[in-house]
């Protein structure tokens, strides 16, 4: 069994910041390559970064430069900071073990003044 939780997620003001985080228990959380997708209303999910076992790291153009990927395996933890957010940012954020269907319930992230 694995579950995957995310938390973090709220509503904050264009150009602020927000730190996402996702738990994942189950199986051995280090040898998986880890991805932050996300999903906008009425909009396709899509891949916003992700995380290889070893650390390695890929984002999208959109948050390039603006968003962190990284992981604690110990304490079997991604999380994704983000920074200098936009409006278009706005979506529920998913944490996907890759290659599996094992998701979250999301954390929803609005950017508004």
């Amino acid at each position: 069994q694995v579950h995957v939780v995310e938390s973090g997620g709220g509503l904050v003001q264009p150009g602020g910041s927000l730190k996402l985080s996702c738990v994942v228990s189950g199986r051995i959380f280090s040898v998986y390559r880890m991805d932050w997708y996300r999903q906008a209303l009425g909009k396709q999910r899509e891949l916003v970064a992700h995380i290889s076992s070893g650390g390695s790291t890929n984002y999208a153009d959109s948050v390039k430069d603006r968003f962190t990927i990284s992981r604690d395996n110990a304490k079997r933890t991604v999380y994704l900071q983000m920074t200098s957010l936009k409006p278009e940012d706005t979506a529920v954020y998913y944490c996907n073990v890759w290659g599996t269907r094992y998701w979250g319930q999301g954390t929803q992230v609005t950017v508004s003044s």
